[in-house]
């Protein structure tokens, strides 16, 4: 989850999140460059006599500034567009997870298993435990296997919703009527937190998202224990 005064993104969970990191400080890298050279570029322009018109009309300072842009363009496009090859791409899931969303709750199916699904809603304020969040805490957290790609399918009941978890690097809109999916593999045990992303209503900032990422063995202890309680 984020901290307090946190100025950077929320560590990564994540391999996919781990390429965006590395792209929002590549793509930031390159918007302070350009910033400082036109920052340069102007106190030139104040100090010297670079207003000279054969200095700005000549062909080569068109040709630089027009070629320019273009190469910066391309150097921020390429890994851009692996990194959105990399977000849609779902290969053989070894576990599917339909997320639907209601107002103002999210309900969770276990694809896979033939009686696993359960409701999740906010614990309020007076309820929390010591060391619990407020306005972040559910009853039931989805649970999951690290290290064990995870497809999540994501729909609606009544309005638009978004199902977003920012340390796995997702955020897919829920859609009434139409069943969108997404996948994550968590790269390390803990609980992530997210929360609707989409203005849904009234208690939109009520329904949060907790993802737990555990080890197999214990996924297969949780799943049987919610199977019997089932």
């Amino acid at each position: 989850m984020a901290h307090p005064s946190q100025m950077g993104l929320q560590d990564a969970a994540s391999p996919v999140m781990e390429e965006l990191l590395h792209f929002h400080d590549h793509a930031l890298m390159i918007v302070a460059l350009i910033s400082m050279f036109v920052l340069y570029i102007m106190l030139l322009l104040v100090t010297t006599k670079l207003t000279d018109k054969y200095i700005l009309d000549s062909q080569e300072v068109e040709i630089v500034w027009t070629v320019l842009p273009a190469i910066i363009l391309i150097v921020l496009a390429l890994p851009s567009l692996r990194i959105l090859y990399l977000m849609d791409e779902i290969n053989d899931p070894h576990l599917t997870i339909k997320a639907m969303g209601h107002q103002w709750y999210w309900s969770y199916e276990y694809t896979d298993y033939e009686d696993l699904g359960f409701d999740s809603y906010m614990i309020p304020t007076q309820d929390l435990a010591p060391g619990q969040f407020r306005l972040l805490e559910t009853d039931h957290r989805m649970v999951v296997p690290m290290e064990s790609p995870i497809r999540v399918l994501v729909s609606a009941e009544d309005v638009l919703h978004s199902w977003a978890v920012p340390s796995l690097g997702i955020k897919m809109d829920a859609v009434p009527g139409r069943l969108n999916q997404t996948a994550f593999i968590a790269s390390r045990p803990g609980v992530f937190y997210g929360q609707c992303s989409e203005i849904c209503g009234a208690n939109h900032s009520f329904m949060p998202i907790v993802v737990e990422a555990v080890p197999l063995e214990h996924f297969e202890n949780w799943s049987s224990l919610m199977l019997e309680d089932a």
